[in-house]
């Protein structure tokens, strides 16, 4: 309430990120990453932007041979995804805001997330030379934390263009299965072993190509 009046654009960055940590935490993924959302906007005058960083775990299950698009329609299978899926709706109602629905995201950072896939798969080849895949087929599409800097600045730059709408933001050429991103890490590391276990299930159902 002190600082949000003075703003002229607002990037709501805090959250809580990813299916494991908001089913530990789920009342404070619920206030964090949704009701916050709502008391902001309240605050929010009708001259004030919003660039949304959301998630494309609304996509769910998408279906064979098919992409999801932005008119896709949401069917997220966590409460993350529940969470942030909500929190969209309420910022579209405001009139000055664009939200954009990122890809896994991957790349260097002071605070490692070793728990995204790519940062994972490359942790445990760098450390253990072998990478056990459970649903190797599952698919997931994939994007650079610098590619996201580039984009929210192109929004800042052309936000009146851009207003209003919701955009994908990833990769077209990483939409790849947990399969074909190991083989791609191993080009990297020859000696890497893969190998797939079909007793396990994926904890994280997501399967789609966007």
């Amino acid at each position: 309430k002190k600082y949000l009046p003075n703003q002229d654009l607002i990037i709501p960055l805090a959250a809580l990120v990813g299916a494991p940590l908001c089913d530990k935490k789920r009342k404070l993924a619920q206030n964090l990453n949704y009701k916050v959302i709502c008391d902001m906007i309240k605050i929010m005058n009708k001259d004030q932007k919003i660039i949304y960083p959301n998630t494309n775990s609304g996509y769910g299950i998408g279906k064979k041979n098919k992409f999801c698009t932005e008119r896709s329609k949401l069917k997220p299978i966590s409460l993350y995804g529940r969470t942030k899926v909500k929190a969209e709706k309420e910022i579209m109602k405001f009139k000055n805001s664009i939200s954009f629905r990122l890809a896994t995201v991957f790349g260097k950072s002071y605070r490692m997330r070793t728990d995204l896939l790519v940062n994972n798969f490359v942790w445990e080849a760098m450390k253990y030379k072998k990478l056990v895949l459970f649903e190797p087929h599952f698919r997931r599409n994939y994007i650079h934390v610098k590619d996201i800097v580039k984009v929210f600045l192109f929004a800042i730059k052309n936000f009146n263009n851009l207003r209003s709408n919701v955009y994908n933001v990833g990769l077209s050429s990483a939409n790849l299965t947990k399969l074909s991103l190991a083989k791609k890490i191993k080009k990297k590391i020859k000696s890497l072993k893969i190998k797939i276990n079909n007793n396990k299930s994926d904890p994280d159902k997501r399967d789609y190509f966007v």
